[in-house]
């Protein structure tokens, strides 16, 4: 069994945020499952990360005393096949580059010389890129996935457009009354994930486990849902990393959640500017907006953030981790970490009483808000001083 690190880049990890702050770069969900477990498929063995201080108590690097035991992998890289056979062949301290000169790979420190790698493999390196990126994500992920593997069958209430090898829904699912279109791209349905009567979901679309699509609720891709997600309404083109609500109507496209969100009935997010024009986003870790080249970029919310009934979110808008904003108008189209309130005003969030409601939200879900997440988001918010402009 080969031991297997997989580390933050530094400059994609500052890119990332918010999602990065509360989670390995690896632990970042893209496509149907996390950078951690598509590596996991490519390469069996023994996995852990090399991350930022604070996360490294519930996310430690287990590292071998044999130096060439330990392959470092970057934490943002898809793999596939001439990936794997290039990092495979490192010999005793090499290191896996790019024709940019970004080591992207290593084994043990990575000392003793640098060998190019001529290819050109996927790769999240900006948070607008977890969804423009999306839909290949999914079609990668969907035929590793379901490679010599049979689907449940579709129910008679549906209806499939498209080819039939484009879906996959799997044991425990249950869809009915639904309208699915594969031609784009797969459609793709985990265990125990539900899609309720008058849905319509055109792929490419990921549902993992106890996902849940509401009635008459309309998918566009390409767009995950993760696990325990529930929405309604409309989406198009949207990464949702788990156990986060969009439940009803309203839009929300081009945008990237983290866990723990949710967004209140009536919420929508803008993801086209009036003049049509060039998008700028809040960069967290530059303290500025910066040029993205795109025209369409909703809403991007790191972990433990809501939004109240009928917010509008303005094209562009960073949502930062633990934030809590409700009432009439547009907020600001940034909102730093641990704020509370509406466009009255923003105050810093009361800690315990977010640790309160992240517990009641989670134990909805059968899972414990730890002491070590605790830390963790202290840990974060201690950090925030120079994100608060």
């Amino acid at each position: 069994m080969k031991n297997i690190i997989l580390f933050d880049p530094v400059e994609a990890r500052a890119e990332l945020l918010p999602l990065t702050f509360t989670r390995p770069v690896a632990l970042l969900r893209h496509g149907i499952t996390t950078f951690a477990e598509k590596w996991q498929e490519a390469i069996p063995g023994t996995y852990s990360f090399e991350t930022q201080d604070y996360l490294s108590e519930k996310y430690p690097a287990i590292l071998e005393n044999d130096a060439d035991a330990n392959l470092f992998i970057a934490g943002n890289l898809h793999p596939d096949a001439e990936l794997v056979k290039a990092i495979l062949s490192l010999g005793s301290g090499q290191s896996l580059a790019l024709t940019s000169g970004e080591v992207i790979a290593r084994r043990g420190e990575g000392e003793k010389g640098t060998v190019t790698y001529p290819g050109e493999p996927l790769q999240v390196n900006h948070i607008w890129e977890l969804f423009m990126l999306n839909g290949e994500a999914i079609k990668r992920d969907f035929a590793t996935l379901t490679a010599g593997r049979k689907s449940a069958p579709l129910s008679d209430t549906c209806r499939l457009i498209g080819d039939p090898a484009n879906l996959f829904i799997e044991e425990g699912a249950t869809v009915e009354c639904a309208n699915i279109n594969v031609s784009a791209g797969p459609v793709y349905i985990g265990r125990h994930a539900e899609v309720m009567e008058g849905a319509c979901l055109r792929g490419p679309i990921a549902m993992c486990g106890h996902s849940v699509v509401n009635m008459g609720g309309k998918i566009y891709g390409a767009t995950t849902l993760g696990p325990w997600c529930k929405v309604g309404g409309e989406l198009n083109n949207v990464v949702m990393t788990g156990y986060s609500n969009k439940a009803h109507d309203g839009f929300l496209g081009n945008a990237v959640i983290g866990e723990w969100c949710n967004l209140g009935a009536g919420c929508t997010a803008s993801n086209l500017k009036n003049t049509y024009g060039d998008i700028k986003l809040w960069s967290i870790a530059r303290g500025r907006f910066i040029k993205t080249g795109l025209q369409f970029c909703g809403l991007i919310m790191g972990d433990h953030s809501k939004a109240g009934i009928n917010t509008m979110f303005n094209t562009a808008t960073v949502v930062g981790v633990g934030v809590n904003f409700y009432g009439a108008g547009f907020p600001r189209t940034f909102l730093p970490s641990f704020t509370e309130g509406n466009t009255a005003g923003m105050r810093d969030t009361d800690m315990d009483r977010l640790f309160e409601t992240a517990t009641r939200m989670m134990g909805r879900r059968h899972v414990e808000l730890t002491p070590m997440d605790k830390e963790i988001l202290i840990n974060v918010r201690e950090a925030m001083n120079g994100e608060r402009k």
